[in-house]
């Protein structure tokens, strides 16, 4: 039993670290070559936790399914230190990055990846995630 709670609050405590892409929104029109505001949003936890990273890529995919990007993170936007920070008090602490959009992008559908890592708990086990928002190239 005692291994049971163990595991769940270990799931818990892991879920509760999740970060989530505050923008763009899903389905943002952006042209080749421009520059574009990520926002990584980072809500606060009661389990302990270390940012170590953010990774932001972009893959054209018009006309085909994207890839997950668990498996894929395309082309690389920024790769680089996380430092979420309160800037308003009605929105969890976030981090804005500006990257830009390569010129050689295709027009259509594309998908915005960002992998997240984080030490969570007491022993600071890692933990990544990958979170994605759809978006147009146009």
């Amino acid at each position: 039993m005692k291994l049971v709670l163990s595991l769940a609050l270990l799931a818990a405590s892991a879920f509760a670290q999740n970060a989530a892409i505050g923008y763009p929104p899903q389905g943002l029109s952006v042209s080749p070559g421009s520059s574009l505001t990520v926002q990584v949003e980072r809500p606060n936890s009661l389990t302990g936790s270390e940012e170590v990273a953010v990774v932001i890529g972009i893959q054209s995919c018009p006309g085909t399914p994207c890839i997950s990007p668990a498996d894929y993170m395309g082309r690389i936007l920024y790769n680089g230190p996380f430092n979420p920070q309160y800037h308003e008090n009605y929105n969890p602490p976030y981090e804005n990055f500006t990257v830009q959009i390569p010129s050689s992008t295709a027009s259509g559908t594309a998908l915005l990846g960002v992998a997240h890592v984080t030490l969570v708990g007491a022993g600071f086990s890692p933990w990544l995630e990958t979170l994605n928002r759809t978006i147009t190239i146009s």
